[in-house]
Parts: structure tokens; C-alpha cells; sequence
């Protein structure tokens, strides 16, 4: 199983570079197609090469994609770097400038998976039977303790993390396996009174 590397963000130029939706949908169609030129990822993409090939090179910079093996010039692929990072933690000793950053790439990223599952109800009616019936959607309400919830976090990370070796190395993929979008949250409810304790 492949462990993947993880690290808290503490570079507000960082989550800059995350919070842009094109940036954001050329890491997809790696993920979604392996390692691609700017060219492929243009047609892909409806952008220009040179676009993309900027906005490339900018998630390069970060670390968010590498170059990958077996090309040169404008015919050079580029591939995913397998990698969790995380953001926000809202302590006091954030800078302001982290914080902004970091709210706005995590409502980039949200937006951009809300669209899809919007996208996946108005398309599901159309997927096979076995796609259709094990898409799903959960949403609930808890009394949790602050531990509890973190638990619950870290259980769902757990239950994923076997997958991760899936996004690089295609023949880890069992026949008839999709990319399929997950997402959860958890977070204290602003509407009802609470105490702290």
C-alpha cells in the first residue's frame, strides 16, 4: 500500500495557486488521464497550450504536478504529485493572509464539487444500474463532542487511504473501477447555542 506524504500549508501563495478553478480542473484530467502534455490538457481543457502551460507551470511550483518521464520541450508530460495537504486550522497564531488564502481555495474546491454533483443528479438516470444505485449522498446532523468529531475525520481518512496507490499506478485499478468523487465535512453548527468547555 503507498503512504502518502502529507503536510500542513503554512505558504499563502500556496492555496493561491490552488484557489483557481482551471488549475483546479488540469489536476482532474491528470488524475482522471494520466500524465498529459499542455497540449492534450488544452483540448481537454478548451484552453490555449500556452494557457495551460502557464497555469502548469505555476502548480509545478508548488508541487501540486511534476514533470513526468519521457519527454522534452513542448512535448513534455506532466503527471500528479501524490500528496494530502491541509489548511485552516483557524488558531489564532494563523496570519491573516494564511487564513484568507485558505478560505478561498477551500470555497474554489467546494464550488467546484458542488457543480459536480449537481452534474451527477442531472446525469445519473443515464449511468448504468450498478453506477447509479451505489452513488450516493449523506447528509446528518450529530451532538458531538470537539474529539469525537476529530475522530470521525480521521476514520474516513483511514477508510481512503488504501486507494491512494490508485491515482498513479493504473494497474492497482480493478477492472471496471471509475474515478469517483468523495467528500465529507464535519463542522460545529453555527445555529444552535453551544457552550464551551
Amino acid at each position: 500500500m503507498t503512504s502518502v506524504p502529507h503536510r500542513q500549508v503554512s505558504d499563502p501563495g500556496e492555496l493561491r495557486a490552488l484557489a483557481h478553478p482551471l488549475r483546479i480542473r488540469l489536476m482532474e484530467e491528470l488524475v482522471a488521464h494520466g500524465a498529459q502534455t499542455a497540449s492534450q490538457l488544452a483540448e481537454l481543457v478548451g484552453e490555449s497550450p500556452a494557457n495551460c502551460s502557464w497555469h502548469l507551470r505555476l502548480l509545478q511550483r508548488y508541487g501540486f504536478i511534476e514533470e513526468a518521464p519521457g519527454g522534452t520541450g513542448r512535448q513534455r508530460p506532466w503527471q500528479m504529485v501524490l500528496a494530502s495537504r491541509s489548511w485552516g486550522t483557524g488558531s489564532p497564531e494563523e496570519s491573516p493572509e494564511l487564513a484568507l488564502a485558505g478560505d478561498e481555495a477551500t470555497r474554489v474546491l467546494y464550488r467546484r464539487e458542488l457543480d459536480a454533483f449537481s452534474n451527477w443528479l442531472s446525469a445519473r438516470r443515464a449511468e448504468a444500474a450498478g453506477w447509479r444505485e451505489s452513488g450516493f449522498s449523506n447528509s446528518s446532523l450529530a451532538w458531538l463532542t470537539a474529539a469525537e468529531l476529530e475522530e470521525i475525520g480521521k476514520r474516513i481518512s483511514e477508510v481512503l487511504a488504501p486507494q491512494a496507490e490508485r491515482f498513479l499506478d493504473p494497474a492497482a485499478r480493478p477492472e471496471g473501477a471509475r474515478l469517483v468523487r468523495l467528500i465529507a465535512w464535519g463542522v460545529p453548527s453555527t445555529s444552535t447555542p453551544h457552550e464551551e468547555k
